[in-house]
């Protein structure tokens, strides 16, 4: 845990304005306290903060995120847009692939993924996780957890595929696992990301 390096990326297309979370709050309320959660923890053991990507139709990437920066993203970003996954799944692997390169990555990193919607281009997501994983070295070094919040079945069995699925079609690595919404339980959104940075 201490030797990796933390990605998140956080959906904000329309549909995270949905109030289906528990006591009515919106997708994008319970996302917001579990990244203040998430830089917490990180903190403990990373000082200088995380990676977080925030994306619909485009996408914004925000370095050295502390938990004191966090309202600021939500403030400055609203939901509203598509579901455009594989751009800025691009990105954040590229950007682990040359660290790597240049030897300025630690042990690994993990990239965890909050989504509630299919992607716009279901292939495109696919090949950029096959190709990613094609340039490791070894399974553990990169690690892309999708979690789902809200509770669309197209969406989770999409994620499911991208759990089981992707050596079948040419993966070098499993390196994705999901956790869908049933998945979760009586877990919070925090303690869900929580516990994947221990895993």
């Amino acid at each position: 845990m201490k030797d990796r390096d933390y990605t998140l990326i956080i959906d904000k297309s329309g549909s995270m304005s949905t109030p289906d979370q528990r006591g009515g709050r919106t997708r994008w309320a319970e996302v917001q306290e579990s990244t203040l959660a998430l830089a917490r923890k990180c903190e403990q053991f990373d000082p200088d903060g995380i990676t977080v990507y925030l994306f619909s139709s485009r996408f914004k990437r925000y370095d050295n995120v502390t938990s004191a920066k966090v309202d600021q993203l939500f403030l400055e970003n609203d939901p509203s847009g598509t579901t455009n996954l594989a751009s800025v799944l691009h990105d954040a692997t590229n950007s682990y692939l040359q660290r790597k390169q240049a030897k300025q990555t630690k042990q690994g990193e993990t990239i965890l993924v909050i989504t509630d919607g299919e992607p716009d281009d279901r292939r495109a997501v696919m090949e950029v996780i096959v190709n990613a994983s094609r340039q490791l070295d070894r399974d553990e070094e990169l690690a892309i957890s999708f979690i789902q919040v809200g509770n669309d079945s197209q969406a989770s069995k999409f994620l499911k595929s991208l759990d089981n699925q992707m050596q079948d079609i040419g993966a070098k690595f499993d390196i994705c696992d999901t956790i869908t919404f049933d998945d979760m339980a009586d877990m919070s959104l925090a303690e869900v990301l929580t516990n994947a940075i221990h895993d």
